[in-house]
């Protein structure tokens, strides 16, 4: 199984509320999951940002393995650069493609 999660909120507790939910699924053995990707976009942009809040736990999810995608179009309307980001995440052209695609390749949608 193969497990998307989307971040598009700007409430900080939401978003440390998805990230927390990612990292227990590769905890929980009464799944079997093949890949864990995060695709932020929008206002959910914040936790990817080197320094920003919730970016700690970004960091440690990155080193579990799991996939992190940040929105292209979300970087520039934001005047953001790959830079800004933890190191790690994956810039993706748009928020809505990158999930678009995961989905037809079977991803589960969660956006908490």
């Amino acid at each position: 199984m193969q497990t998307v999660f989307h971040l598009i909120a700007d409430e900080p507790a939401q978003q440390r509320t998805a990230l927390t939910i990612a990292e227990n699924l590769t905890k929980d053995d009464s799944v079997e999951i093949d890949d864990i990707a995060i695709v932020a976009q929008a206002d959910g942009i914040e936790p990817l940002t080197a320094g920003g809040e919730n970016s700690d736990a970004v960091e440690s999810l990155l080193e579990t393995g799991i996939s992190v995608k940040a929105c292209g179009n979300t970087l520039d309307l934001k005047d953001l650069a790959e830079s800004d980001l933890v190191d790690g995440v994956e810039t993706v052209p748009s928020g809505g493609g990158e999930l678009t695609r995961l989905q037809s390749e079977g991803y589960a949608y969660i956006r908490p």
